[in-house]
């Protein structure tokens, strides 16, 4: 494992959050949480939804290894640049042209005219998605060169993107705002396109997919058995990781019934909870990916368990840790960055109460990170496909039942518990003997302490900051 690595997407992505965070403060105190918050939540979904969907692995881990295999990567990796381009963008256009319909199935509790008004910006942001897939496409290329940094980093210009649109537009009617997000979302996505170009031509994969551009009329038969390989296991792949993605999307479906606010407060909830699941699962899972991809195809299962290992400790201690301060300090959390301007004391106590049903899940979905990178890296993506499709129903079953009892706090809940169906699944397919394996009485304790240790001086700080605001 590459701790270097490691620490680059973790950099990245903390410094695309911290930005997001101020994006998110902005938007609270401009948007608030409202009928217009949610209209922009939803029409950003579509677009966010692939995002996370490409740029959290599922795409690499299909790609990288059936690239790594072809003998004729230049005509490979040409096409099925070309092949996505197509159908991204003729999605886009689809979207374009049926956005009504389509709005009304992201979000059917909306009334005829806040769809209306959601279609516009559901069409401009959905084209996002080509920019996005470019994005995704040339990280995988560089992180076969063992680059990670521009892609980690990058994230960081969507976000002032959008902190731009919001300069702008701040004074301006709600729906005008909106207007001005969507744009600033495409420009974001454009920016982090050149960030990578420019990296690749540094690299010299420019050139490298000209060859295969150049190539691909008359030697595109070489690359045919390696499309057939990587469309089989991108599929699966596809579907396995996006199972928190669907979940989100199945939120918004679900709250857009509840009272207004509740697509906003899940929002800005699950923005708190995916920073320790990205700051260290996913960077974590993207560093080792390849270590462990490469230690299995030499059949050296050893030194690929030691990686998970040394993985599975890293994250425990880290998560858990996470987890408790997360839920001992949903409420502070959420006032400090967003008790602002339109944003007001009820939605703070709305959103910190959905909050701590989402860090309840963190563990297991961090954890499910590292055991699912094990089934990928043996391309054994159709297990990982069902693996996610129990999962996605675990959640449906808990979230049709608790939605309208307990809200916006029922979707979380529900969402947890998909956590921990996918983790004990997992683990299942890892195998138990492997898994016992990498357990260590010593750490087990020493876990156990540092958890204990710090659960008591969290709640003692906690009990603190209470009596000094006079609470």
């Amino acid at each position: 494992m590459k701790i270097r690595s490691i620490f680059t997407n973790s950099g990245g992505i903390l410094l695309s959050r911290v930005f997001g965070f101020v994006r998110d403060l902005m938007m609270a105190s401009i948007l608030g949480a409202n009928v217009y918050s949610d209209i922009f939540f939803v029409a950003f979904k579509l677009p966010n939804l692939f995002r996370r969907v490409f740029g959290e692995g599922a795409f690499a881990q299909s790609f990288l290894p059936s690239f790594i295999a072809s003998r004729t990567k230049t005509i490979f990796a040409a096409r099925i640049l070309l092949i996505f381009l197509a159908v991204i963008v003729l999605l886009a256009i689809l979207v374009g042209l049926f956005a009504e319909p389509i709005t009304r199935i992201i979000a059917p509790g909306f009334d005829p005219r806040t769809i209306a008004v959601t279609a516009k910006f559901v069409a401009i942001q959905f084209w996002y998605l080509p920019l996005i897939f470019l994005v995704t496409f040339l990280g995988a290329l560089l992180q076969w060169k063992e680059h990670f940094a521009t892609t980690a980093f990058a994230t960081v210009l969507l976000n002032l993107a959008i902190i731009g649109g919001l300069l702008l537009s701040r004074g301006m009617p709600k729906e005008q705002i909106v207007y001005v997000l969507s744009w600033s979302v495409l420009a974001g996505g454009l920016l982090q396109v050149i960030a990578h170009l420019l990296m690749a031509r540094r690299f010299r994969l420019l050139r490298m997919l000209c060859r295969g551009f150049l190539s691909l009329g008359t030697h595109s038969r070489k690359v045919a058995e390696d499309s057939r390989r990587f469309f089989a296991n991108f599929f699966p792949a596809i579907w396995g990781n996006s199972t928190a993605q669907v979940m989100a999307f199945l939120d918004t479906w679900l709250a857009s019934f509840l009272v207004s606010g509740s697509i906003s407060y899940l929002y800005y909830a699950n923005r708190i909870f995916q920073l320790p699941l990205a700051l260290f699962a996913i960077a974590l899972s993207v560093a080792l990916f390849p270590s462990v991809a490469k230690l299995i195809k030499h059949k050296d299962e050893t030194g690929a368990l030691r990686e998970m290992k040394r993985g599975f400790w890293i994250l425990l201690f880290l998560l858990s840790l996470a987890t408790v301060g997360g839920i001992l300090f949903a409420t502070e959390i959420i006032w400090l960055l967003f008790e602002r301007g339109a944003f007001t004391r009820a939605n703070t106590l709305q959103t910190a109460a959905v909050l701590r049903m989402y860090m309840i899940g963190l563990l297991p979905f961090g954890l499910g990170k590292l055991f699912g990178l094990w089934l990928y890296s043996r391309h054994e993506q159709m297990r990982a496909a069902k693996i996610a499709t129990w999962s996605l129903a675990g959640y449906a079953a808990v979230a049709f039942a608790l939605f309208q009892p307990l809200g916006a706090m029922g979707l979380a809940l529900a969402s947890t518990f998909s956590g921990f169906v996918s983790f004990a699944l997992l683990l299942q397919a890892f195998g138990l003997e492997k898994f016992r394996a990498l357990l260590e009485a010593r750490k087990l304790l020493l876990w156990l302490a540092t958890l204990g240790g710090a659960t008591v001086l969290m709640w003692g700080v906690h009990r603190l900051f209470l009596g000094w605001i006079g609470v």
